[in-house]
C-alpha cells in the first residue's frame, strides 16, 4: 500500500507530456533562442524620430555669452551653394582606376581635372558589405545599412529614412535619374523623369550603359532640373565576367571619362553668374581582384570621390594623396551644398573642404548643424551620451562659437577674431569625427548579452531533445516533465536568483544600447526562469538515464 501510495504523490509531482506536444514546446522556446540571438547578432541601426516629424527648424547659432544677450539672426537652413549638381555613380569603381596608373592611361581628362582643375579628390570608405543597395542608402541617407541589407538587396523595397532625395524633393528640387533600376525601387515617386537599367544580365556591358547617355544630350540642353544622377552598370559587369585587370577595363574608363567630359564642358558652358554647378563622381562599391564585391577587401571598400565645380580654386603645388572619408561623408556634404537639412539618422561628417570658399561665419555655421544634428541622433540612441567624449567637445566648440559671434556681431575684425575663427572649426572638426566615430561603432557592435542569451536557450533545448531521443523512440513515446522535487525546486529558484543579480549587473554597467536590456523587467525574468526550468529540465533527463542504467545492476 505505501508503495502504491509514494507512487501515486510521485505521479502527481510529474506531468506527462506526448512527444508531439513536446516537441511543439521545444520548438517554440528554440525560435525564441533562434530570435534573441538573431537581434544581437543583427544591431539595430541607429535611429532618430520619423521622418514626418523631421521638419523641425534648425538651431540657430550659439548665442553669446554675457549680458545684453545679442542674438543671432541666422536661424534658417542656409541657403544652397550650387544650382545644378550632376551625381555620376560608376558601379564597382576602385580607387586605383582613377587615382592609380589606369587613371592616367584611360581617363585623361578626369586626371587633368584631379590634378590641375578646379576639383578636390578623396578617397571614400565603403562598409562592407559592399553590395549595391546597402551602398546607395548610406550614399543618400548618411546611415550605415547593416548585413541584414544584403538579404533584400535583390527585391529593394522603398527606402523610408529621411534621406536626401526625399529632402530635395521636399524642398521643390527636380530630379531626374537614370540607370539601375534600384534607385527606382528605393525612391519611387522622387524622380520627375527616370529610366531604370536592370542589374541582372551580367554579360551586357554596352547596352546596359548606353541606355543612360542616350539621354545625355537632350537633357544637358534643358534647363527644367536641379539634380541629375547617373549609375553606369557596365564597369561592375565587366568585374564579374572578366576581373579587374581585363583587357574591357579600359575602353570602359575611356568610355566614362568622355562622358564625365561632356558633363563637364556642359555645366561650365550653361553656369549663371549667380551660383555655380557641382559634379560629383563616385563609385558605390570596389571591385577584388577577381572582380566580385560584397566582402572587406581593400579593393572593394575603397571608391574614388570627386567633387569638380567652378566655385573651388585650381589645384596647384605638388601632387598629394587623396584625402581619406566616409562615404557617409557625401549625404551631409551634399545636404550643405543643395541648402537642405542634414538626414536625421546621417552618421557621416561634413566634407569641409567643398564649403572652404565661404566665409568663417558660414563655415562655422555648416559645421554647428552637423555637430547638432550628430549629437542629437547619439541622444536619441545612448543612455549615457553626455559621457560621450565626442558629446563633450561638441559643447566645448559651441561655446567657443558663442564667444566668435560676440566678437563677430561686436564689429570686431582683427587678427584676433581670424584665429579664434580658426581655433573653433578645429574644434567642430574634432568633435564632428569622434561624434561620428561613435555612432558608426554602435552600428556595427555586436549586442553580445542578447547572443549569450540567445545561444543559452538553444543549447539548453538542444541538449534536452538529445537527451529525449530514447524516450522518444519507445513505444510510449511520452516525456515526464518533473513539477516539484524538492531539490530541483531549490535548484531552479537559486539559478533564477543568480540569473536576475546577472541581468542587473550586466544591464547597469552596459555603455551601449542592449535589447535584452530594453525589454520589460517582467518579460526578463520570465526568459530566466525558463533559461532555470530548462536546466533543471536536463539534470532531471540525466538524473533519470542514470537511475534507468543502475536499475538493472539491483
Amino acid at each position: 500500500g505505501t508503495g502504491r501510495g509514494g507512487r501515486c504523490r510521485r505521479g502527481r509531482a510529474r506531468m506527462r507530456l506526448r512527444s508531439g506536444g513536446f516537441a511543439s514546446f521545444c520548438l517554440l522556446v528554440q525560435a525564441l533562442g533562434v530570435a534573441l540571438f538573431l537581434r544581437g547578432f543583427f544591431p539595430v541601426p541607429v535611429r532618430s524620430v520619423p521622418r514626418r516629424e523631421a521638419g523641425a527648424d534648425p538651431p540657430a547659432e550659439p548665442a553669446p555669452p554675457g549680458p545684453g544677450r545679442m542674438v543671432s539672426n541666422w536661424t534658417k537652413i542656409p541657403a544652397p551653394l550650387f544650382n545644378k549638381v550632376v551625381i555620376v555613380l560608376i558601379d564597382a569603381l576602385r580607387d586605383d582606376f582613377v587615382f592609380g596608373s589606369k587613371g592616367k592611361q584611360f581617363m585623361p581628362y578626369t586626371t587633368q581635372v584631379v590634378e590641375k582643375g578646379t576639383s578636390y579628390s578623396f578617397v571614400a570608405e565603403a562598409k562592407p558589405p559592399t553590395v549595391t543597395m546597402p551602398r546607395i542608402k548610406a550614399l543618400m541617407t548618411g546611415s550605415i545599412p547593416g548585413f541584414i541589407d544584403v538579404v533584400v538587396n535583390l527585391n529593394s523595397p522603398a527606402l523610408l529614412d529621411d534621406n536626401l532625395i526625399w529632402q530635395a524633393k521636399a524642398a521643390g528640387k527636380r530630379i531626374i535619374f537614370y540607370g539601375d533600376d534600384t534607385w527606382v525601387k528605393l525612391f519611387p515617386k522622387h524622380f520627375v523623369e527616370y529610366d531604370g537599367t536592370t542589374s541582372f544580365f551580367v554579360s551586357d556591358f554596352t547596352e546596359v550603359d548606353d541606355n543612360v547617355t542616350r539621354h545625355l544630350d537632350r537633357v544637358l540642353k534643358r534647363e527644367d532640373w536641379d539634380i541629375l544622377i547617373l549609375h553606369y552598370l557596365g564597369l561592375d559587369h565587366i568585374g564579374h565576367i572578366s576581373g579587374p585587370n581585363s583587357p574591357l577595363v579600359g575602353p570602359k574608363l575611356r568610355e566614362m571619362d568622355n562622358i564625365l567630359k561632356k558633363i563637364h564642358i556642359s555645366l561650365l558652358s550653361k553656369e549663371e553668374a549667380s551660383l555655380p554647378s557641382l559634379l560629383v563622381v563616385c563609385g558605390d562599391h570596389g571591385m577584388s581582384e577577381t572582380g566580385s564585391h560584397g566582402g572587406s577587401s581593400e579593393g572593394e571598400v575603397h571608391t574614388p570621390l570627386l567633387f569638380i565645380s567652378s566655385a573651388f580654386e585650381k589645384r596647384s603645388g605638388p601632387l598629394t594623396q587623396p584625402e581619406r572619408v566616409q562615404q557617409t561623408d557625401l549625404a551631409s556634404t551634399l545636404a550643405v551644398g543643395l541648402g537642405l537639412p542634414i538626414s536625421r539618422n546621417s552618421v557621416g561628417n561634413l566634407i569641409l573642404p567643398v564649403v572652404g570658399g565661404k566665409t568663417m561665419r558660414e563655415q562655422l555655421r555648416f559645421v554647428h548643424l552637423n555637430g547638432f544634428q550628430l549629437s542629437r541622433l547619439l541622444q536619441e540612441n545612448t543612455p549615457a551620451y553626455e559621457k560621450d567624449p565626442g558629446y563633450e567637445h561638441f559643447k566645448i566648440a559651441e561655446k567657443s562659437h558663442g564667444n566668435w559671434i560676440k566678437l563677430y556681431l561686436e564689429g570686431n575684425n582683427s587678427e584676433i577674431l581670424l584665429n579664434l575663427g580658426k581655433k573653433v572649426l578645429k574644434q567642430y572638426l574634432e568633435a564632428l569625427k569622434t561624434l561620428s566615430s561613435s555612432l558608426s561603432k554602435q552600428v556595427a557592435q555586436y549586442d553580445m548579452y542578447s547572443m549569450m542569451v540567445g545561444t543559452v536557450i538553444i543549447m539548453e533545448v538542444l541538449l534536452l531533445l538529445l537527451l529525449s531521443v530514447p524516450k522518444a523512440l519507445s513505444k510510449r513515446a511520452e516525456f515526464e516533465v518533473p513539477l516539484s522535487p524538492p531539490l530541483f525546486s531549490l535548484l531552479f529558484y537559486l539559478m533564477c536568483l543568480m540569473l536576475c543579480a546577472v541581468h542587473v549587473i550586466v544591464c547597469t554597467s552596459a555603455e551601449s544600447l542592449c535589447y535584452f536590456c530594453s525589454m520589460s523587467w517582467l518579460t526578463a525574468v520570465g526568459v530566466m526562469m525558463l533559461i532555470s526550468a530548462l536546466m533543471c529540465g536536463i539534470l532531471s533527463a540525466v538524473a533519470k538515464i542514470f537511475e534507468n542504467s543502475r536499475l538493472p545492476l539491483k
